[in-house]
């Protein structure tokens, strides 16, 4: 996807990381936080339906408090229950990757190995040769989104962002500028082993909001939600326990993108 003309000035220039770094400190993320969840962010509402062509058919309510109350809509979804199949965690766009030692993705302005994506090395090694599937949300899509698997609850950690303004540093034998501010959880699944699911927000402040529970989880229940500023849920799978249903697998060789829904089924448990 092509990048506008003011993320490659905030991203790629040197003035444009100066900027960014001013913008996400946490007093100017606080301010514009407690803007959006404020009535005075209603007349925004109107404004962001008619640019994205938002249709609230199916949300629990339609008059909201603040930006912010639109945004986190909830609205009834349709959930494909088959156990074979793996279903979509969220609406967004579907891009997927063979896990290999030299695999490098972008993801919200950054390139990550899967080892620099849950910093841990050891973690990494225990996906290798299996699948990685990254759901890439638009600002029109729903942002809620549901457990991939049910299972019990391994790990849970949460990274926070980092962001450099003026030289790369060296992550993973490659420069990087911005970290995201990222929360993954290690589910144990009695058919799939291992399974990580991540949610990964925009620069420092990732608006990431999981819900905290010790239970097991079961699979297409509520796990949390993006406010504005989060947006890309990662999945990852160890080797030969799933695949691709045939309308996504030219997806591994492609590095394109195909539309699903909420509780759409992309692939197969094998």
């Amino acid at each position: 996807m092509n990048e506008s003309a003011s993320m490659r000035f905030l991203y790629h220039t040197v003035p444009g990381r100066q900027l960014l770094k001013t913008l996400v400190r946490p007093s100017v993320s606080q301010k514009a936080a407690k803007l959006l969840n404020s009535p005075v962010s209603r007349p925004l509402i109107g404004y962001y339906i008619h640019k994205y062509h938002i249709d609230l058919t199916g949300c629990e309510k339609t008059q909201f408090d603040s930006f912010n109350d639109f945004f986190t809509r909830k609205k009834r979804v349709r959930i494909c229950r088959d156990k074979s199949k793996l279903s979509s965690p969220c609406d967004g766009f579907l891009s997927a990757y063979r896990i290999t030692d030299d695999l490098r993705m972008q993801i919200k302005h950054s390139t990550y190995s899967v080892a620099s994506l849950l910093q841990s090395r050891e973690l990494a090694e225990q996906f290798r040769g299996g699948l990685c599937c990254v759901f890439r949300l638009e600002p029109w899509h729903y942002h809620r989104y549901v457990y991939a698997v049910s299972g019990t609850v391994l790990k849970q950690r949460r990274i926070p962002g980092v962001l450099h303004s003026v030289r790369p540093i060296a992550c993973a034998e490659y420069p990087v500028y911005v970290q995201n501010s990222r929360e993954y959880t290690v589910i144990q699944n009695e058919l799939l082993g291992s399974v990580i699911q991540m949610e990964v927000g925009a620069l420092l402040v990732g608006k990431i909001h999981n819900y905290k529970t010790n239970l097991p989880v079961i699979c297409y229940m509520e796990k949390g939600y993006f406010e504005y500023g989060g947006s890309t849920i990662i999945l990852l799978f160890q080797k030969d326990v799933v695949q691709l249903l045939p309308k996504y697998k030219s997806l591994l060789f492609s590095g394109h993108e195909l539309p699903v829904s909420i509780g759409q089924p992309y692939g197969i448990v094998l």
